[in-house]
């Protein structure tokens, strides 16, 4: 099986440029990103401080996660409710942030994210894809922007969906973000040694959605 893994920062658009490629290749997209936000999600429900190993690591056993295709998008539910939408407040990217620190988190994830891959053609997006996930994939990418720019598109984003965000916050959210993945004691956000450097701060959709085929094209001669 072929393993493409994308790693990168917050806002980067992995998520988005990974789903348009997982189409136009016909491999499996697995959004990790998504899988730590049901638990995020699921420990805000509960009351627990996501940060808190103590706190959460004894809710795992009540998590039962689900991911579907439906009409085309990849859905998460968790515990059988459909939470697609819920899982992207920002609230909840913080608390993502914060449940993926804890080891028996990462651990309780680990063993369904490398099935997934044994037995599929699989495309792969989060932070420690590359690094600690699937160490041996054909293809790895580190997908990044700037702060600035990674705010900016966010910003435009939650402006189109009706929302009245303030700039300077979300910007601060993204420096947050990026200091808690990186500077986490278990498998911190980093570029794996093998892994491509794409860098999106002056690039448009098409235009990175082809910088990502490039390398794919190089390393497997597919896209």
């Amino acid at each position: 099986m072929i393993n493409i893994a994308i790693d990168g920062p917050s806002g980067a658009g992995k998520s988005s440029l990974a789903k348009q490629l997982a189409q136009e290749l016909g491999y499996l997209y697995v959004d990790t990103g998504a899988m730590y936000r049901a638990i995020g999600l699921y420990a805000v429900r509960r009351g627990a401080d996501p940060k808190n190993g103590e706190q959460v690591e004894p809710l795992l056993p009540e998590i039962q996660l689900d991911i579907r295709l439906v009409e085309g998008t990849q859905h998460i539910y968790l515990n059988g409710e459909d939470v697609s939408t819920d899982i992207r407040a920002e609230k909840i990217g913080m608390a993502a942030s914060g449940v993926s620190a804890i080891p028996a988190v990462r651990q309780f994830l680990l063993d369904t994210q490398r099935d997934l891959a044994r037995a599929n053609n699989v495309l792969m997006d989060g932070r420690d894809i590359g690094t600690v996930i699937l160490p041996h994939a054909q293809v790895k990418i580190f997908l990044t922007a700037s702060d600035t720019a990674r705010a900016q598109r966010r910003y435009k984003e939650l402006v189109e969906k009706g929302q009245t965000p303030d700039y300077e916050q979300v910007l601060a959210d993204i420096r947050q973000r990026d200091y808690q993945d990186s500077h986490r004691a278990v498998a911190p956000l980093r570029q794996a040694e093998d892994a491509v450097l794409v860098d999106t701060s002056h690039l448009n959709l098409e235009e990175s959605l082809e910088a990502l085929k490039a390398v794919i094209r190089e390393k497997v001669g597919q896209a």
